[in-house]
């Protein structure tokens, strides 16, 4: 006889699967938030776009409805049909994509733009919460992770879509095709049933109660303000972000200051991407999940030693020419080392959080993490980049690439420190909830 303990830690029949699924989606998701960033060579030209126009588009115009719209689509998520809700945010953006490859010029660009942030914002805090209701604590850094390989994958088909399908098709048309993929996955999302909420701290197989939207965001406010390691995993979260907004004109910055060829430096870099990204993903998710058994310690101190020990690497890829080993290397472990992020921080936050503020909080990091750690990095490298163009300064992108990539350091303290606090936090949850 199974005991409530042994409930707790089983994983639901069909989860794995069902996590696969949401692993595609989400793989969509990224490929769709990345054509303008792997399509960079051929949209600038064609549009006739400033660096600071690409960074707009890529960041602030995107962002914004991305972000602000995330934290009411996560308290959406908390009270309503969570797979409805992705399958409607599935096809909104993935029409809007197909929008886009009509463009014409900077406005006509930035309007579906703004609205492809409305439909991703979905996305991620309803897919979170979901895969707490069926996957137990102890295996969330696993979930977390297998659902992050989206992230790195998806940006590498990206660029191969640009390397390979780009010279044939023409950019326009994979921004067509890979909208109408979007709305075909849309459907089947749309006929799958909604898992019941389940209480990772409950002592019961119970569901947790859910909550209308003003308990929700007091709720939301209160577990943040009382959890330092959540309110440090966020904030290093940020900063990680700003070299991510930055590497927005990575594209760029080979073609024209490394001498890469345009399709070769996607092909390259999409491989890159892809193996780098999973194995990165399945490292964090797995490492790290193991190393919090082992020590007691949280997540983000694993996250922690993964960047210190790869910042060299880091700083070699900005400083190396276009034909040094430095270059893949780099390449490799820079994305080896985004997708070990994904992993600890998520289960992190949600190990920190009511169940039935999960999405809300998860939606305010994504915020935090993509408008102000993305959209800094994108917007300022932007304008940095044109400034230095202007003043005849030479190798502009390098320089913002290399500055960026040394401000996303200041996350190494932050996951340290929040690491290190997180058992305490963990425990005073436990407690609040046992009063409640």
């Amino acid at each position: 006889m199974k005991t409530a303990g042994d409930k707790q830690e089983s994983v639901q029949p069909g989860s794995m699967g069902f996590l696969m699924f949401l692993t595609l989606l989400n793989i969509m998701n990224m490929v769709d938030r990345q054509l303008l960033a792997s399509f960079a060579n051929y949209i600038v030209p064609d549009l006739q776009l400033t660096n600071t126009q690409f960074g707009l588009l890529t960041g602030l115009v995107f962002l914004f409805f991305y972000c602000t719209m995330g934290l009411f689509m996560g308290m959406l998520a908390d009270t309503t049909n969570r797979t409805r809700l992705i399958a409607i945010g599935l096809a909104l953006w993935s029409a809007l994509t197909a929008l886009s490859g009509a463009a014409r010029g900077f406005v006509s660009l930035a309007i579906p733009r703004m609205f492809i942030g409305v439909g991703e914002s979905i996305m991620t805090p309803s897919a979170m919460s979901l895969l707490a209701d069926r996957f137990p604590a102890s295996r969330l850094g696993f979930a977390s992770g297998v659902y992050y390989i989206g992230a790195p994958v998806g940006a590498g088909l990206s660029l191969l879509v640009a390397g390979y399908l780009g010279p044939v098709l023409g950019w326009r048309n994979c921004f067509y095709l890979l909208g109408g993929i979007g709305i075909a996955l849309s459907l089947i999302m749309f006929r799958i049933k909604e898992t019941p909420r389940r209480n990772l701290h409950a002592q019961d197989d119970e569901p947790a109660a859910p909550l209308n939207l003003i308990e929700v965001a007091r709720t939301a406010t209160k577990t943040i303000k009382q959890s330092p390691a959540l309110m440090l995993t966020i904030s290093g979260g940020m900063f990680f972000h700003l070299v991510l907004g930055a590497a927005a004109f990575e594209q760029l910055w080979f073609v024209q200051e490394r001498g890469f060829e345009i399709a070769e430096i996607a092909q390259m870099t999409g491989w890159i991407a892809i193996v780098g990204g999973v194995l990165g993903t399945l490292f964090g998710g797995y490492g790290s999940d193991w190393f919090s058994r082992k020590t007691g310690l949280g997540r983000p101190v694993f996250l922690c030693i993964i960047l210190v020990l790869l910042s060299p690497f880091l700083i070699a890829l900005r400083l190396a020419a276009g034909d040094s080993i430095w270059i893949p290397l780099g390449l490799f472990f820079g994305i080896f080392q985004i997708g070990a992020f994904y992993g600890p921080t998520f289960a992190t936050v949600q190990e920190l959080v009511p169940a039935t503020v999960r999405s809300t909080v998860v939606a305010f990091y994504i915020l935090l993490m993509n408008l102000v750690g993305v959209g800094l990095g994108v917007t300022l490298g932007g304008v940095a980049i044109d400034a230095m163009i202007a003043q005849g300064i030479s190798e502009p992108y390098s320089k913002t690439l290399l500055v960026f990539t040394l401000l996303s350091f200041l996350a190494i303290p932050c996951f340290l420190f929040a690491g290190l606090r997180f058992a305490r936090d963990k425990e005073r949850l436990y407690e609040r909830l046992k009063e409640s």
